[in-house]
């Protein structure tokens, strides 16, 4: 049996059912693993062992008396920071934030705290989660487990390596432009961004989506029972569906599969991914898929349009911040904002109306398949320190040409492992389904998980050795 740390909330429901496994001896173990990693990884904010043991107590004594809350109950948890959850500052990972205390959960920790989940802690990110960086103002730099000289990504950062060195099973991030899923190919986790309205989130923005972080699609699936009920705070929260996410089997010989190998904009595909994505593409054709090239359709106006945008929105944030504020956000991200100051309104109108243009082609471009694959980044993970993998802030995106796409499309897509690269670093392969069709996403990287060989991933990194 793996470490009790390592096990997985499939496997620790199961075993709390059974009466073979109390929710406190789970939370001890994780709790003792986290001391032999946290000084390495600086991967957790607002961490209180004592009120997660006190938590994991009180769910032991539901599971005693038969009445859980849900499968989850007693599973340890971990939160993005930027996700509100009651009593506890929001820094928005930069020290220009004041650390005023939550008035009330956000959506995505309400329904696990419904659920009986024990929170750790909150997970670390960068200055307003704008960067794929574990760089921050506010927390201390967060590494990669697989390579501590290396970044885990971002910007759930944290969440992504948590769930790399172990913090238990569960851990929840947020996505507008692949902040899951860059993190989660990074560090060798499955990470899925749902269809938008999918998960509420407060607050709602466009793109914006929040979503599981684990070790296997079976475990992201559970959280996603709990965290995709409606919630009235999110104004783009779906309308509920009878939707079962245990329903994981699927025979994937007809489906229809298209290969995204070039995104269209951005920087070239490392030689080693598209060639792990394209092992991954014949392993489904060998079972019996359709697999079919997909033309790029991402253009460099759209995607430099929406990177204005959201350069000119963080300006007008930023400079409606005192002075003595404002000077304490990171410099890279005011660098990068800082066009902002120069752009007209024509520039600006033009730069939005790229969103709705993106949406129109990735939605006509993945219409005919079943489903899409495509890396999740072009290029492997880079040093901690930097901010980007090109640590420029002019070409601060050039990343995201994979999935930046489906967020504005508001198509599911996932990140699940898919290999390592030379230096032992994970690669990611991205899903991507039809709008709303987040269990077909979920079926079909449970299914990859099954075709993968095993040798195709490493064992999990451990701590270094105590000196």
């Amino acid at each position: 049996m793996p470490d009790l740390h390592d096990w997985s909330a499939a496997e620790l429901s199961a075993a709390y059912a059974a009466r073979k496994l109390s929710p406190v001896e789970a939370t001890k173990a994780v709790v003792a693993h986290i001391a032999r990693w946290e000084p390495h990884l600086n991967a957790l904010y607002a961490y209180d062992p004592e009120r997660a043991l006190a938590a994991a107590r009180g769910s032991e004594a539901r599971w005693q008396r038969g009445a859980a809350l849900s499968p989850l109950d007693g599973v340890p948890v971990t939160i993005k920071e930027n996700i509100a959850t009651k009593g506890t500052p929001v820094p928005l990972g930069t020290a220009a934030t004041e650390l005023v205390p939550a008035a009330e959960d956000a959506p995505p920790a309400a329904r696990l705290a419904e659920a009986g989940c024990v929170l750790l802690a909150k997970t670390t990110m960068p200055d307003y989660g704008m960067l794929s960086s574990g760089l921050s103002t506010f927390h201390a730099l967060a590494r990669n487990p697989w390579d501590l000289t290396k970044n885990p990504g971002g910007s759930s950062a944290g969440a992504g390596a948590a769930a790399a060195a172990g913090y238990g099973p569960l851990h929840v991030g947020t996505d507008i432009g692949g902040s899951i899923r860059l993190p989660a190919g990074w560090c060798g986790v499955v990470g899925l961004k749902p269809s938008n309205g999918r998960v509420p989130i407060k607050p709602p923005y466009i793109g914006r989506v929040a979503g599981p972080m684990t070790r296997t699609v079976t475990d992201a699936a559970l959280m996603m029972a709990a965290l995709a009920r409606p919630d009235w705070r999110d104004t783009t929260s779906l309308p509920p569906a009878a939707i079962d996410w245990s329903d994981l089997d699927v025979d994937v010989k007809g489906l229809r599969i298209g290969v995204l190998l070039e995104a269209g904009w951005g920087l070239p595909p490392a030689a080693a991914i598209v060639g792990a994505v394209q092992a991954a593409a014949r392993l489904f054709e060998a079972a019996g898929a359709r697999v079919e090239p997909l033309a790029p359709f991402l253009t460099e106006e759209m995607a430099e349009g929406i990177n204005l945008f959201w350069r000119v929105r963080s300006w007008i944030d930023l400079s409606a911040l005192p002075r003595e504020r404002s000077d304490k956000v990171l410099p890279y991200i005011r660098e990068w904002a800082s066009v902002g100051e120069r752009t007209g309104a024509a520039a600006l109108f033009h730069g939005f109306s790229q969103i709705a243009a993106l949406r129109e082609a990735a939605v006509a471009a993945c219409q005919p398949f079943d489903f899409v694959l495509s890396p999740v980044s072009p290029v492997g993970t880079y040093p901690a320190e930097w901010a980007s993998p090109t640590n420029d802030p002019a070409t601060t995106m050039q990343h995201i040409g994979f999935t930046l796409p489906f967020n504005m499309s508001e198509q599911p897509a996932a990140s699940v492992p898919c290999g390592h690269d030379a230096a032992g670093l994970p690669i990611g392969l991205q899903l991507i389904g039809r709008r709303h069709d987040d269990l077909g996403v979920l079926r079909l990287a449970r299914a990859f998980e099954r075709l993968r060989p095993a040798s195709a991933l490493r064992p999990w990194p451990r701590p270094p050795a105590a000196r």
